[in-house]
Parts: C-alpha cells; structure tokens; sequence
C-alpha cells in the first residue's frame, strides 16, 4: 500500500471519527428533535365550551348536596400554609387552601393511595387498592422510558435508570393503559341519586371507549390532552427549565397546549390550564345552580414544567431564585382557584348544601430541585418515605363538619369513595369489596366509633411495598434489597430506621402485607423501567454512593 493511500486513509478515518463524535455529541438534541416534531395531533384554535345547563328552577323538596372535589397535583405537604410551611419559607401563603381547611375537618395524617399520579387517582376513584384491579403502574407514551434512560444515564449519577425494552414492547398502547370499565368510580356511584357529574382537567387513567371519564361515569368531561400549561413562547407564560431531569425534558419537547371536550377535537384553551379550568368550573357550577352535582377538577398544577402566569410571576418579586419563583406562582394560581371556587358557590347560594374535598394525588417531586417542598418529611414523590405519600385532605361541609374538626387517624384516598358515596346517600357497590371507610361518623358531631378508620394502610408498586399498622410504618424493598422500619407514631419525620434493632416487627408487618396481597389482582400491564430515587437530595443535587435511595418501578 502506498505512502499517498495510507496518509488518504488515515485522514478519511479521522474525518470519520470526527463526524462520529460531532454525531454522538448531537444524538440526544436530534432525539429530542424528533419527539417534539414528529407525530404530534393537530390542535384546533380555541373553542368555547358549552355545557349542559340543569333546569331554569330547583326541583321541589330537599336535594343532596352537591360534591366538589378539587385534586392539585405532586402538591407538597408543605406548600400549604395551613401546616405552618408555605412556598419560599412562607413568602407565599395559601389563604385560600388554608380557610378551606379552617371552615371544616383537617386530617393531618393523610396518605395518598401511592407516590404516583395514576394508580393514586385509581384508587380515589375507587376506594380499592390495585390488589383489587390491577391499575398498579403509572401509564407512561410508548418509547418514553427509552427516552428517559437515555438522559439519565449520563454517567454522572451512582444509581443508573433501568430500562425493560420487552416491557415496554409488550406494553398496551397509552390509551388502552386504563382502569378497566368494570371498575365502579364515584361518579358512578353518585348517578342513581340523580347527580350530574363533571370532570376538568388531568384523568390518567386511560382512554378510549372504556377507560375515557365519559366512560367512567362523567356525563360531561373538559380532559388536559396534553401538558402545557401555556404554549412555551407565549407572552403570557414564565419558563423555568430544569436541566437535571429527564423527564422535563421530554415533556418540554412532546407535549403541547391542548384540551378536549367529551372526547372530540383538541383545541387550544383561551389561557393558562390553572386559571382556565378554574373559568369553566365557575360555569359548571352557574349550570348545575338547580339539581345536585359532581364536580371533580382535577389540576394539573403544581407538576412540571414548571410554567407560571406572568402575573403571577410578576406579583412575587421578594423572591430572588428564579425556578422557585415559577413554582412559587404556579401554588399561588392554585390557591386563587380554590378561593374563585369557594366564592362562586357563596355567590349561588350554594355553599351551604356542597361538600368541598381538597387533596392532592401524592407529595412534591424531588426532580424538580427545590428541597422544601415536603418538608419536615423525608423522600419524595415516588418513595413511600412520608414526603412521597403525606398529602393535605381537607373536607368542608357546613352545618354538618364544625370548623376547626380534626381527625388525627391515618386515613388514604381510598375513604373518598365510601365518604362521598354516605354524604350523598348513595349505595357503595355491593358486588365488590371496597377498601376505603367512610369518614363522616369522625368527621360530624355525634359519638365518635370506637375504633379508627384503618388498621392498616397499603402501598405497593412492584417489588417496593409499605405498610402503616399501629403507628409503626414498614418499607421493603427489592431493590436495593433493604427493609425500613420507622416508628411514625413518635417519629414522623423517619429519622431512625429500627429494623435491625426489631426483627420481629418487621416479621409482623411483613405478613402483614403478604396477607394484603394473598390472590390480589396482577398489574394489568407491566412496568418498563425503575428510577433511582435519592431520599434525602433532590434531583439537582449530586448523589452519592453513600446516601440511601430506592428503585421506582413505573
């Protein structure tokens, strides 16, 4: 081989390494790229909603109350100010949130139905654990777990995401990842007494002909069809990124400014998601002023990306940082919705005869890098550490709920059902068990039973269990392969983990949780991937092979 074909080939070959490298460097901008460019649905201009209006006059005699449920999402325990907290170490009250809870019962020991979104509004929903319907994992679009472990594992992090490609090829498509039509929901429940439902905002739980809201016992359903709470370059709209997390980033990159009514078109709604969800459930409650109603407005505040009004942003210049700043706004819209809310129903004269449940779906997530947001309680959304699964559950109902009730029991999601369902006077499904209690005989006047609400509370998500009996609250885990034992009767924040030091505890609450799930339902789909979830550092901050973490299956 000549000296002129060598030197030709030695320099095709650092072109082509060159060429590599420039593509290699580049691969995850042209991911991203795709993701936000292909396959999007087409969104119409804004429509108006028109919704079915009651009657021109009540009906004669007395009428069931009207149930509103108001759901924020990935709320932190201590972003309400009614615990003492509030965002930016108080620079932003919730008095609105806070005169809610103040004019009924206060439940300061409430848990989520999970750390997540979905099987967490399952089991509101439903009153059952996902060892009764299968609904265990979060719905995720087809591809984004390849996607999500792509960006997280960078090599920078001890604990890389694990992805399951032949899950994730054998997974059902988004919409057919749903709680299944034979489930019974509230709105169902509330039917036969004459309610008209309604649903706003995020569903997740699937769609389509069987799993939709409509399909679910909604007569009319205004659906989140995407997850921008304004278009990114709108003028209206304030923007804070977060470079460390790879979810943001797929959601930044696919999702857009959409809306749906009763399963038709996608539209652009008028205006940010908080405020605009706020809008048409003061025109729901202006339509349905004359026969009972169910209202379930289901935020999709406070979840990422992080997206404020820019009034909003604007009305809180005290605080410096910028990210919690937009967070900040975001929990002000939300608070300012509950108070419109609240207000509108002094206005029709509706306030005394409706029963108004405000919680949210699990606790703040620690990918959003702001380290207060479930404090004093450690771990996050995702982690059955109290941060993950301690969220506010307020219930007002004048003249039967006295202001200032509180009811210090554990109690879950699961009791929405069964509480609704007796405030109504409506049956609970009889063909089925139901998991959740009915709270009203602690939250009104009259003997208290002698026994709580629960003897027990369930979490599951894969091999990652918990349970909550007797004060004691166990966490076990398969990976990594470690067992928690925290005694939240006098360590509610979960400082010191007994579980070396009480093995017959943690046998105890262990057959506990294997009772709980003898012949329970398998998931109806499979989980794709497990996050590593640091419990004490938020996403943003560097972990090390030193701090405790657990692995999300979702």
């Amino acid at each position: 081989m000549s000296r002129k074909l060598i030197t030709r080939l030695a320099i095709g070959l650092a072109v082509i390494v060159v060429l590599a490298g420039i593509a290699f460097a580049n691969v995850k901008s042209i991911i991203l790229f795709a993701v936000g460019n292909l396959g999007k649905e087409k969104v119409g201009p804004t429509q108006e909603v028109v919704w079915s209006q009651g009657p021109a006059t009540p009906a004669p005699g007395e009428r069931p109350p009207n149930v509103v449920v108001i759901l924020a999402d990935d709320l932190g325990i201590n972003d309400i100010s009614t615990f003492g907290g509030g965002v930016a170490q108080g620079l932003v009250p919730t008095p609105n949130i806070d005169a809610l809870a103040a004019s009924g019962a206060i439940m300061p020991q409430a848990y989520s139905g999970t750390a997540a979104c979905a099987p967490s509004r399952a089991m509101l929903m439903t009153g059952r654990y996902p060892t009764r319907h299968g609904f265990e994992f979060t719905p995720t679009p087809n591809g984004m777990q390849r996607i999500l472990t792509l960006f997280y594992n960078d090599g920078t992090r001890p604990h890389e995401m694990i992805g399951d490609p032949k899950a994730e090829a054998a997974q059902p498509s988004f919409q057919e990842q749903g709680l299944p039509g034979s489930e019974v929901t509230v709105a169902e429940v509330l039917k036969p007494r004459g309610y008209h439902t309604v649903h706003i905002g995020k569903w997740h739980l699937g769609g389509g002909p069987e799993f939709s809201a409509n399909a679910q016992g909604f007569d009319e359903s205004l659906l989140m069809a995407s997850s921008l709470y304004l278009p990114e370059k709108d003028p209206r709209v304030v923007n804070a990124k977060l470079p460390f997390d790879p979810i943001d980033k797929f959601l930044w990159a696919r999702m857009q400014h959409a809306a749906t009514f009763n399963n038709g078109p996608r539209f652009a709604p008028p205006g940010y998601l908080t405020d605009y969800y706020t809008d048409e459930a003061l025109k729901v409650i202006d339509a349905n002023r004359n026969r009972p109603f169910f209202l379930y407005l289901a935020h999709w505040g406070v979840h990422s990306p992080l997206q404020a009004s820019k009034a909003d942003y604007d009305a809180l210049p005290q605080i410096k940082d910028h990210r919690l700043r937009v967070y900040a706004a975001m929990v002000r819209a939300l608070d300012r919705s509950v108070g419109r809310v609240m207000q509108k129903l002094r206005d029709d004269g509706l306030a005394e005869n409706t029963v108004v449940i405000f919680t949210s779906d699990n606790g703040g997530a620690g990918y959003l890098g702001l380290p207060d947001v479930n404090k004093p309680y450690r771990g996050w959304k995702l982690t059955f550490f109290e941060g993950g699964i301690r969220v506010p559950y307020f219930v007002s109902w004048p003249g039967h709920i006295a202001p200032g009730t509180r009811l210090e029991d554990p109690v879950s999601h699961i009791d929405l059902l069964p509480t609704v369902a007796a405030v109504a006077g409506a049956a609970p499904p009889a063909d089925r068990p139901i998991d959740g209690a009915n709270l009203l005989p602690y939250l009104t006047g009259g003997p208290k039973p002698a026994t709580p609400p629960h003897e027990a509370i369930f979490w599951q998500d894969g091999h990652y269990l918990a349970v909550l009996k007797g004060g004691w609250k166990l966490q076990t885990s398969e990976r990594p392969k470690k067992d928690w034992l925290f005694h939240v009767a006098v360590d509610p924040t979960e400082q010191q983990n007994l579980a070396a030091a009480n093995p017959a505890k943690v046998a105890e609450l262990k057959a506990a949780i294997a009772e709980h799930r003898r012949g329970g339902k398998s998931a109806l789909f499979p989980y794709t991937g497990q996050m590593p979830v640091t419990v004490d550092k938020t996403l943003e901050q560097k972990a090390t092979a030193a701090d405790e973490y657990i692995y999300w299956p979702g």
